[in-house]
């Protein structure tokens, strides 16, 4: 064998052992989003709020490391993502979170099925995330294409003046926008009250419009602001 395939061997052989001994990071987050701009946004912000809450507590022993990836990737590419940050990363993340939208894509079922035989969270909407940003503000089980949600949140922004009076999915401070007239806690509670019917052995979430599982993912993360 020559220097340089010695070199090469002994090379991936440290690679592979540092990835054997990584270790479980506690209070950890990885979330990856199927859009770039309104979900790691709003999922930032949460960020941004625990960060301030917790950052200067002397009782905190394991700060959260919450790592937010907005990929604009399809469902099923959204998973092989996950997969590669995962094999990546120098630990091992405690929580791995895939959030996405159904819009019109025809791998929503197997996509949600096939990162939880992964071990990871599915924080789905269907049809898209402006529902759950909807839900802030009011419920609703009403079946609507995510233009009508769009067209929703921008009656709502222009009636409250939120932002420049319009609904952009570009606002950075999108989950304080949210969170001035309507609630994070609204929106879970609408969105528990509108996923308490929902039988995953007994419905596709493809077919449950509306629906969405986002908050799982918001009420565990607030949760670190409690105590």
């Amino acid at each position: 064998m020559g220097t340089d395939d010695l070199f090469k061997k002994r090379r991936e052989e440290r690679k592979q052992r540092r990835h054997e001994y990584r270790r479980p990071r506690a209070n950890s987050y990885l979330i990856v989003t199927e859009g770039k701009r309104t979900e790691p946004l709003y999922f930032n912000g949460i960020k941004r709020k625990i960060q301030e809450t917790i950052g200067g507590r002397i009782d905190v022993v394991d700060m959260p490391l919450i790592q937010i990836e907005g990929e604009g990737a399809s469902t099923g590419r959204l998973i092989e993502i996950a997969d590669e940050l995962v094999k990546k990363a120098s630990i091992l993340y405690q929580n791995v979170w895939i959030v996405f939208d159904k819009d019109d894509f025809s791998d929503f079922d197997q996509a949600i099925a096939e990162g939880q035989k992964k071990g990871y969270h599915a924080a789905w909407s269907n049809q898209s995330f402006e529902y759950w940003l909807y839900l802030h503000f009011d419920y609703s089980d009403s079946a609507l294409h995510r233009d009508v949600w769009n067209e929703k949140l921008d009656a709502i922004f222009k009636e409250y003046g939120i932002g420049d009076g319009r609904y952009r999915k570009n606002y950075e401070n999108i989950y304080a926008l949210v969170n001035t007239y309507g609630s994070t806690e609204a929106a879970i509670q609408n969105a528990k009250r509108r996923m308490a019917g929902f039988r995953e052995t007994e419905c596709r979430p493809s077919a449950y419009d509306p629906g969405t599982m986002v908050y799982q993912l918001v009420d565990e993360l607030l949760k670190m602001l409690e105590g």
